[in-house]
């Protein structure tokens, strides 16, 4: 199934980064496009991109943490264009820390906008796309939900959630003519390190470190994971490293966590990761 001519989307966290990206591949089909975000300035600096690539585009300030503003967002996308053809639940922020020492103020805000996000975008706009019978539902988690790093507890735990609720909507729409792809891309260029949350130093050098580089930009990222769900993919695994350790993971559990186990902490690796 293809997207429409001049598709409708709603994207969240559309404001910077990934969810921007997506935008404007969209606005090159001539979408029209909510763009929604808990900051109001950035979701206006993103609709005037949008609308210079030949998109139209609305601003939308949306905390994705409160089912109200989610449903709200749903009420101005019916409002503007009788609905949407695409929603994308991408707006995200990471957190990093061993298990025990990351604060539970931290675990509660990074689940309210990972996990609890994508699980209120999912609930108010399944509703709809059953009843239209057509759609395109992407949820944006990250191959952190099947790699499982030491460390990366909280952030890996709500991309494995979205991966799974992706797995399960995927099931339950089929016959309703809805397509659904969770995105689970590994390091890329983006500003999620805007917001990262972690009790020392040492996470946070390593995490920009791994995203400075990487040598694959957002657009890339977003071109391969829009081409996923059009083409009815559940899975968009847009990079080769990420698709090696999916693939890993998947034949030999075992080997793959004992490797982890005895790498991660050797002073090679923490040499490597930490080297600026």
């Amino acid at each position: 199934m293809s997207f429409p001519r001049h598709p409708r989307a709603v994207i969240t966290g559309a404001g910077s980064g990934f969810g921007r990206a997506l935008a404007l591949a969209l606005a090159r089909r001539q979408g029209r496009i909510l763009v929604a975000d808990v900051n109001a300035d950035a979701a206006e600096a993103t609709v005037r991109l949008v609308e210079a690539a030949g998109g139209a585009a609305v601003a939308f300030r949306c905390d994705v943490s409160r089912l109200t503003e989610v449903e709200a967002a749903a009420d101005r996308i019916d409002s503007l264009w009788g609905g949407a053809d695409i929603v994308v639940n991408n707006a995200g922020v990471a957190a990093a820390g061993c298990i025990g020492e990351l604060a539970m103020a931290d675990w509660q805000w990074i689940v309210g906008i990972n996990l609890w996000g994508v699980i209120h975008g999912c609930h108010v706009f399944v509703p709809r796309f059953r009843e239209q019978k057509c759609g395109f539902i992407l949820n944006v988690a990250a191959a952190a939900g099947f790699v499982s790093l030491p460390e990366m507890g909280a952030y890996s735990m709500t991309k494995a959630g979205v991966i799974s609720l992706s797995e399960t909507l995927y099931g339950e729409l089929g016959p309703a003519g809805v397509n659904v792809t969770v995105a689970c891309p590994s390091f890329f260029k983006t500003n999620l390190m805007e917001t990262f949350r972690s009790p020392g130093a040492r996470q946070r050098v390593i995490a920009q470190n791994l995203f400075n580089r990487s040598t694959v930009s957002a657009d890339q990222v977003a071109a391969d994971t829009l081409a996923s769900l059009e083409a009815g993919r559940l899975y968009a695994i847009p990079q080769r490293d990420a698709r090696l350790l999916w693939r890993l993971k998947r034949f030999s559990p075992s080997a793959y966590f004992g490797t982890i186990r005895k790498r991660f902490y050797s002073k090679a690796v923490e040499r490597q990761l930490t080297k600026g």
